[in-house]
């Protein structure tokens, strides 16, 4: 295990190398923990195609699952930016299609989230609105916001996420980004805190990065609500999450 710059480290498994925080507080929420291989000695035949190993069709692990298959059924080697692969990895065909699209993910929106927008910021605290620059951080654990003022929003927070659009057909096609409402909790406090990003009015460049970064923001958390299994994003499962970081 070697260490690197930016608070990383270099850590060598039976799956490949990984670059991950040398802090497990500070792991990305949409980071995902290497699975629990299935031993040697449960697997006989190949999970997908129940081709028999032997010492001519030999058995893989997925990264992904962890389950064992034949090369047949486990040749793809796809990135898997979620569990901090350098190289891309051998996964099985399920898994590989899913982790191709989460690269996608990875590659399109949260890039946009992290070169950030601009918004009109009205706060909980204050009815008086601010301009203000809105990204998420580079570990992508906050929501930064900086303006004549500067605070950020940990994700784990977060307790729900609501884009406001505007127009309307029957299909959605002309319905569009134009605000987004974010509630979260703050330490001591029992009542949530409320957000609310508006979009500019004027027809410019900054208008179209502002709904872009709306529409990538929905995208994200849709990805969340996924990890979690719930409506909203739930903060207890991310806590959770946590918790096994900080004890790991």
């Amino acid at each position: 295990m070697a260490s690197t710059n930016e608070g990383k480290k270099l850590v060598r498994s039976s799956s490949g190398l990984r670059m991950v925080p040398e802090n497990g507080a500070f792991y990305s929420p949409f980071s995902l923990d290497e699975p629990q291989w299935v031993p040697d000695k449960e697997c006989p035949r190949c999970m997908q195609c129940d081709a028999k190993f032997d010492f001519l069709t030999w058995k893989h692990h997925c990264r992904r699952c962890g389950k064992c298959f034949c090369d047949k059924c486990c040749s793809k080697k796809v990135p898997l930016p979620r569990m901090y692969f350098i190289d891309p990895v051998r996964q099985c065909a399920e898994c590989a299609l899913i982790s191709q699209k989460e690269s996608e993910f990875f590659d399109k929106q949260i890039k946009v989230l992290i070169n950030g927008a601009t918004f009109l910021v009205t706060s909980s605290f204050s009815d008086k609105g601010e301009t203000m620059n809105c990204r998420l951080s580079n570990n992508h654990r906050y929501l930064q916001l900086d303006g004549e003022n500067h605070f950020e929003i940990e994700v784990a927070r977060i307790i729900n996420v609501q884009v406001l659009t505007e127009g309307f057909t029957p299909g959605g096609g002309n319905t569009r980004a134009t605000g987004m409402l974010v509630q979260y909790k703050i330490l001591g406090c029992h009542e949530p805190k409320q957000l609310k990003l508006s979009a500019p009015d004027d027809f410019t460049s900054n208008k179209k990065m502002s709904v872009g970064w709306l529409a990538a923001m929905h995208k994200v958390c849709s990805f969340l609500i996924g990890i979690c299994k719930s409506k909203t994003w739930n903060v207890e499962c991310l806590k959770q999450r946590r918790e096994r970081w900080l004890h790991s």
